[in-house]
């Protein structure tokens, strides 16, 4: 399979117009109600750009919220990782093209020539706050499977890490 060029896209660190995000597991979001109509709350003049991790439900409401020439990244389907049969795709996959969205998948590893770039950028914005990240922390190896069996039911914010050694 042949692939088109890559082209770097600068990275920007000032906020978007509107952000908006939604994850956990499915008992905490539906607190806060179905995600049609979260999106409609956060976004109620549509949304341009998606990130999707997620796939299902997610994805589907996330395509009935897209403005016209918006842009899907789908870069994983986490909700789909535990399935033991064959999971349906969105049911308005149609509107997409209705509203001429462009769907596109990335993996990480089709990018890796551009680690070090990414790396000489990110550390100085890490390192004075204008790049920030959220972490879940668990104490101890022994914890090493609870925290495995948190992401899988979103019990995480952000990124899953195990603390060895001494808690601080």
């Amino acid at each position: 399979m042949s692939r088109r060029p890559r082209r770097a896209v600068p990275c920007r660190r000032r906020p978007p117009t509107r952000a908006a995000g939604n994850g956990g597991p499915p008992d905490r979001r539906c607190r806060q109600g179905r995600l049609a109509e979260q999106l409609d709350r956060a976004a109620p003049d549509g949304i341009d750009v998606y990130l999707d991790s997620v796939a299902g439900d997610h994805l589907e409401a996330a395509i009935g919220a897209m403005r016209a020439d918006g842009r899907i990244a789908m870069v994983g389907a986490i909700s789909t990782y535990n399935a033991t049969e064959p999971v349906p795709g969105p049911r308005n996959l149609f509107d997409a093209a209705a509203k001429e969205v462009t769907l596109r998948g990335m993996v990480v590893s089709s990018h890796l020539d551009l680690f070090p770039e990414w790396i000489a950028k990110a550390a100085p914005w890490l390192a004075d706050g204008t790049l920030r990240t959220e972490t879940t922390v668990v104490e101890g190896i022994e914890r090493a499977p609870d925290a495995l069996l948190g992401v899988l039911r979103g019990a995480n914010t952000g990124k899953m890490l195990v603390r060895l050694g001494e808690p601080r």
